[in-house]
């Protein structure tokens, strides 16, 4: 397109503005409008009158200039990108605050909810006048109040109680439901024990709790009601996303008005590389064999530690000891290093059990069915030893005790002890006959 061309559909563009503008200041209808009024004229009184202001609602309901440009996708999309970030705030958090105990996740839930929200509320809303989700969808909420042709910002008040209703007022409502809640079941715990027990009925003291029950009931049900409302008339004119919205006068607007209406799914095609990018990885690296590079890299390691570690031997002799080699011999290193997952060295360890008198194995890591590693003659359990050759694929395993490389393994034998021939006295005894012949000899 030609420079001229361009400027000349900017100009009708403006002018198709203004001509929209202008038949909006006049109250214009459109040509079916005009025909229902012109036939709500010749109605009697009272139902002339009520046609027409039906007729002027109904405009103004339908009226597309609420959609322009701020089309209802991209707001739908960004309360739903709003909330996924909620949550992954919140799993984040869970997970950080389960190393110092399991149970404050659960515990303080409505707190660490309130705690996100109010952040995110400051940092996006009050300081930018837009949410997360908006600024992805390149909105921002503007004052409905001003219908100037540039949109203004919403005041400091219409801010403040959109984030007091929306962050406390959700905290206090959720935390209302959940003590209302556990009234009713503690009073229907007490009433079961005292049924038990044959007392009188406890109806009376819980008549408030009962009744702010059902006042909860009634208000949550209205607002569920007015909610759904809302978002019909959102759907059809496109002016308010939620019901806070409509009640504060804040809409969700595009900051320029050269706004294309095609949606952007860049980032899912981020998204959509990355997962495929990874099931790649799963499917190549058992096909390369990624454990045999592993134990490649750890024999590597431990043998550049070995290089540079000094040397304390007086005598120079360095002797080739395993990272286990302090266990006792009863116990299997296998069993030990897969109870006791730990990067601690042998002096921590040793330090730790010190107290104890050392080390001291127990029934789960004692050696069962002896067997020793070729050449090194360390012992192992069976299971342990052949789960751990098979892992190695071939290639020599590291020896937890000694440090050698080994690839087979045999049934131990240390514990069989040959007992030694005994000699038995032997005891002649021969008979003669009467020519003195000796005709057996039994021994």
């Amino acid at each position: 397109m030609t420079p001229v061309d361009f400027a000349a559909a900017e100009q009708r563009a403006a002018d198709r503005r203004k001509a929209r503008a202008a038949g909006l200041q006049t109250g214009q209808h459109s040509p079916r409008s005009n025909y229902a009024l012109e036939t709500s004229n010749h109605f009697p009184y009272p139902l002339n009158h009520w046609s027409r202001t039906g007729i002027q609602i109904w405009d103004k309901i339908k009226g597309r200039e609420g959609t322009r440009p701020a089309f209802r996708v991209g707001q739908v999309d960004a309360e739903l990108l709003d909330e996924e970030l909620l949550e992954l705030l919140r799993v984040q958090v869970g997970d950080a605050l389960k190393y110092i105990g399991a149970h404050l996740r659960d515990d303080w839930s409505s707190e660490i909810s309130l705690g996100l929200r109010a952040v995110l509320f400051k940092m996006t809303i009050w300081d930018h006048d837009a949410s997360y989700g908006a600024a992805l969808q390149n909105l921002r909420y503007t004052d409905a109040r001003h219908s100037g042709p540039v949109a203004k910002a919403p005041t400091h008040w219409q801010k403040g109680w959109y984030g007091l209703l929306s962050v406390g007022g959700r905290y206090g409502w959720e935390k209302w439901g959940t003590w209302l809640a556990e009234q009713e079941v503690s009073y229907h715990g007490v009433c079961f024990a005292h049924d038990l027990e044959g007392s009188a009925n406890l109806s009376q003291p819980t008549a408030n709790v009962r009744f702010w029950s059902q006042v909860s009931s009634l208000a949550s049900t209205a607002h569920s009601i007015a909610a759904f409302c809302s978002f019909l008339l959102f759907l059809t004119n496109g002016r308010y996303r939620t019901l806070l919205d409509r009640i504060l006068r804040l809409r969700l607007t595009s900051p320029t008005s050269h706004l294309s209406r095609q949606v952007s799914f860049e980032y899912l095609n981020r998204q959509l590389v990355w997962h495929v990018f990874t099931e790649f990885l799963l499917f190549l690296l058992p096909l390369v064999g990624i454990s045999r590079w592993r134990r490649w890299l750890a024999r590597a390691w431990r043998k550049a530690k070995a290089m540079f570690k000094p040397n304390n031997d007086e005598e120079g002799d360095v002797q080739q000891r395993g990272e286990l080699a302090f266990l006792p011999e009863r116990t299997c290193a296998i069993c030990y290093q897969d109870q006791n997952p730990t990067t601690a060295s042998e002096s921590e360890i040793l330090a730790v059990s010190g107290a104890s008198g050392g080390v001291v194995g127990s029934a789960h890591t004692d050696i069962t069915n002896p067997y020793e590693m070729i050449p090194c003659s360390c012992v192992y359990c069976f299971v342990c030893a052949a789960t751990r050759l098979e892992a190695a694929e071939g290639e020599a395993w590291t020896c937890l005790r000694c440090g050698e490389l080994v690839k087979k393994c045999k049934p131990w034998t240390g514990d069989v002890v040959e007992a030694p021939a005994v000699q038995r006295s032997k005891k002649n005894v021969s008979f003669t006959d009467a020519n003195g012949k000796v005709p057996s000899v039994i021994g």
